[in-house]
């Protein structure tokens, strides 16, 4: 019952994870196109001019998109070279295998 146990909480990680760099990411980017969008204007000549409320939103959607995509790439490498990325103090650091 136990390995039953253990197996399920496996593909429930799994889940969440492909969820949140599989699904999440692209959802996070169209938000930032949304939000780039926030109080724009059509110039009369046919070009928009973006706020810089917009800006701001989709530049802070794009940076956690960065992030996530930085923190892929930590979790990757960190693995390839026999250690472990730890998130015991929040922000995540490189530690030995235990």
């Amino acid at each position: 019952m136990r390995s039953l146990q253990l197996a399920l909480q496996g593909a429930a990680d799994v889940l969440v994870v492909g969820l949140l760099f599989g699904a999440g990411l692209p959802v996070i980017y169209a938000l930032a196109m949304r939000a780039l969008v926030v109080g724009a204007e059509e110039a009369p000549d046919g070009s928009v001019r973006y706020s810089s409320l917009g800006r701001l939103l989709a530049g802070l959607l794009v940076a956690v998109i960065l992030g996530g995509v930085v923190l892929g790439l930590v979790l990757i490498v960190a693995s390839g070279f026999g250690k472990a990325v730890s998130f015991e103090h929040v922000l995540p650091t490189i530690v030995d295998k235990k």
